[in-house]
C-alpha cells in the first residue's frame, strides 16, 4: 500500500561575485540572491527571521533560524523565488547541492519540480486546444493511436477527456510514479500505461464512472503526454518547450528525461528523509507529463504569473483569458485544469513530490503573489509550510492559510527533538483530553516519516502504539511489515503484511512482500 500522506524589468544583483578577473583562475561565485531593488533585501531579512518557532507543549517557543530548521529536518539545499503584483521580487537560495557536498545552492540550480510538471503540462495542452489540435471534451481514445483507454462497464456512457484527465475525474488509477534508478531499465509510455516490465507501477485503468468523483491521477496526466506526443508527432520535451517554456522564456527549465549530461552539472541531488543522498543522485521520469519537469523557483514563478496575468486579460503568451479563467475555475473538489485551488480564495498552485525532491508553488490571482520553493529533500514540505507563513505573514496574504499548529506538526517535532515515548504519551494524553471525539491518526503518519528516515526503533514503538488503538488499520499493519523488513526480522514482517492483507484484501503490497518473503498470501 504505502500510501504517502499525502505544493523583468531592470535588475540589481545582489551577493554576486561580481565581474571576474580575466585571469582564468578565479571562478564566479554562484549567485545566490538576486533582489528587484535593493529594498527588498530588508523584506529577505524578515521573512528568514519571522519564521514561527517550535511550540511544544509545556514548553516555551523556541525561535530557530533558517539553517537550524534545515539541520533539523536534514534538508542539504533549498531554493525560494518571491512575486507580488505579477512581478518576481526575489530569489535566495540556501544550503548545498548535495548531502554532504560544498558546493552551494545557486538560484540556478535544478530542482525537480515533480508534480508541478502537471499544471504546466495543462497549460500546454490548452494551448494547443485553442488552436484546435484537439477538444477538452471529447472521448481522448479519439485522439490516442497506439494505446487507448480500456473500455469498461465503468465507460459506458460517461467517457475519458482531456478535461477529466486536467481536473482528476476522469476516473483513472495510479496515484503517482516513484521513478527509475540512473542505471535501471525504463519502460516506454505505453509500458507504463499497461503496467507491463520494466514499468514499477501498475495499470492505468478506469475504476469508476468518469465525471463522478476526484481522485487524483498521475496515470492521467501520462494518457495526455502520450495523446500530446501522439498528435502533435513529436518528442514531448521539445512540444513543451514550443507551448510553454520558450514563449515564456523560461531559460533554466526542461522536461527532457533523463536530465542531458550538459545539464547535470547544474542540478540538485536528492536526498532521502533520513540525510543520506540518492543513489545517482536522482530518479529518471518517463512520465514527464506527470513529473518530468526541472526547473528553478524562479521559473516556475514567471509561470505562475503568467496564468495571473492571462486571467486579468494582460497577456496571452501562453493561453487566451477565457481558458485561464477555465484553469483557475472550480472543474473538480479541489482542483481548476492542472492546478490545484483554494476555497474561498485565489490561491491556487500545486505541491511536488518525487524521490529525494520536495517542491510547492502558492500564488493568488487577484493579487499576483505568491512563493515558489524547492528542496533536494523528501522532507522538504515540512519547511514549506514555516517559510511560506512567513512570507504570507510580510506580503500581508490574508487569505493564506497553514497548519502549523496542527497535531501532526506538533507530533512530528516532538518526535524529533524527543523521541517516541513523548509523542506517544502526548497522542495518548490528547485521546483522553478529547473523550471520545475522533482524532487525526497522527501516531501512524509521525511512524511512517520515522520509518522513512531509517528510524526503525522508533517507528517500531509508535507503529504498534498506534496499532493498540487502531487495531484494525492495514496500512499500519503493512507499514509495520516494512519496519521488521528493512530490520531482518523476516517472520515478524510476514506476520505483519499477514495480518495487513488479512484486514485489507486488495493490499497489492502486501501480497508483493510476502511473495517476495517466500511465504503464501
Amino acid at each position: 500500500m504505502r500510501r504517502v500522506f499525502p505544493r523583468f524589468a531592470t535588475v540589481a544583483l545582489a551577493s554576486c561575485a561580481g565581474i571576474a578577473l580575466l585571469t582564468g583562475a578565479d571562478t564566479p561565485k554562484p549567485t545566490t540572491e538576486w533582489l528587484a531593488r535593493p529594498a527588498d533585501a530588508a523584506r529577505v531579512a524578515r521573512v528568514e527571521a519571522g519564521l514561527a518557532p517550535i511550540t511544544l507543549p509545556g514548553e516555551e517557543p523556541q525561535r530557530l533560524s533558517l539553517q537550524r530548521w534545515m539541520e533539523l529536518y536534514k534538508i542539504p539545499g533549498l531554493s525560494v523565488a518571491v512575486f507580488d503584483k505579477n512581478t518576481l521580487v526575489w530569489a535566495r537560495s540556501y544550503g548545498v547541492k548535495q548531502a554532504g557536498g560544498s558546493e552551494p545552492v545557486a538560484i540556478d540550480t535544478l530542482f525537480q519540480a515533480a508534480s508541478i510538471s502537471k499544471p504546466v503540462t495543462a497549460l500546454a495542452a490548452l494551448r494547443y486546444a485553442e488552436q484546435g489540435k484537439w477538444s477538452l471534451d471529447a472521448n481522448i481514445n479519439e485522439k490516442l493511436v497506439s494505446w487507448k483507454v480500456p473500455d469498461n462497464e465503468f465507460t459506458k456512457e460517461q467517457k475519458v477527456t482531456l478535461r477529466r484527465l486536467l481536473s482528476h475525474t476522469a476516473g483513472l488509477t495510479v496515484h503517482g510514479f516513484p521513478g527509475y534508478g540512473v542505471n535501471e531499465a525504463r519502460p516506454t509510455v505505453q509500458q507504463v500505461l499497461d503496467g507491463q516490465k520494466p514499468a514499477n507501477t501498475e495499470p492505468v485503468r478506469v475504476d469508476m464512472v468518469p465525471g463522478t468523483e476526484s481522485r487524483y491521477s498521475g496515470g492521467g496526466l501520462t494518457v495526455v503526454q502520450l495523446m500530446m506526443e501522439e498528435q502533435l508527432k513529436k518528442p514531448f520535451p521539445q512540444l513543451m518547450s514550443e507551448a510553454v517554456l520558450a514563449p515564456l522564456g523560461l531559460k533554466n527549465s526542461t522536461f527532457e528525461q533523463p536530465l542531458p549530461p550538459a545539464l547535470a552539472a547544474t542540478a540538485a541531488s536528492g536526498t532521502y528523509a533520513s540525510g543520506k543522498g540518492v543513489e545517482g543522485n536522482w530518479h529518471v521520469y518517463p512520465e514527464m507529463a506527470a513529473a518530468g519537469l526541472w526547473t528553478t523557483p524562479s521559473d516556475l514563478a514567471r509561470i505562475a504569473i503568467e496564468t495571473s496575468k492571462a486571467r486579468a486579460g494582460k497577456s496571452k503568451r501562453v493561453v487566451s483569458q477565457a481558458m485561464a479563467k477555465q484553469m483557475l475555475s472550480k472543474q473538480s473538489e479541489g482542483f481548476g485544469l492542472g492546478y490545484q485551488l483554494t476555497e474561498g480564495s485565489s490561491q491556487f498552485g500545486h505541491g511536488g513530490v518525487n524521490e529525494g525532491f520536495n517542491s510547492s508553488l502558492i500564488a493568488f490571482s487577484d493579487s499576483g503573489s505568491g512563493v515558489v520553493m524547492m528542496a533536494n529533500s523528501d522532507n522538504g514540505m515540512l519547511l514549506f509550510e514555516r517559510f511560506a507563513a512567513s512570507v504570507a505573514a510580510e506580503y500581508g496574504w490574508k487569505t493564506f492559510t497553514h497548519r502549523l499548529g496542527s497535531p501532526l506538526m506538533t507530533a512530528d517535532l516532538l518526535g524529533r527533538l524527543k523521541g517516541p515515548e513523548a509523542v506517544i504519551a502526548w497522542y495518548k494524553g490528547m485521546r483522553e483530553a478529547a473523550k471520545g471525539q475522533r482524532l487525526p491518526p497522527v501516531l501512524s503518519r509521525v511512524g511512517y516519516g520515522m520509518l522513512l528516515a531509517d528510524r526503525l526503533t522508533d517507528a517500531q514503538k509508535v507503529f504498534e502504539a498506534h496499532l493498540e488503538l487502531f487495531p484494525e488499520d492495514a496500512d499500519a499493519y503493512d507499514n509495520l511489515g516494512e519496519v521488521h523488513h528493512k530490520a531482518g526480522r523476516k517472520d515478524a514482517a510476514i506476520a505483519s503484511y499477514k495480518k495487513s492483507l488479512a484486514l485489507d484484501p486488495a493490499n497489492t503490497n502486501a501480497v508483493k512482500m510476502l511473495e517476495k518473503l517466500g511465504a503464501k498470501p
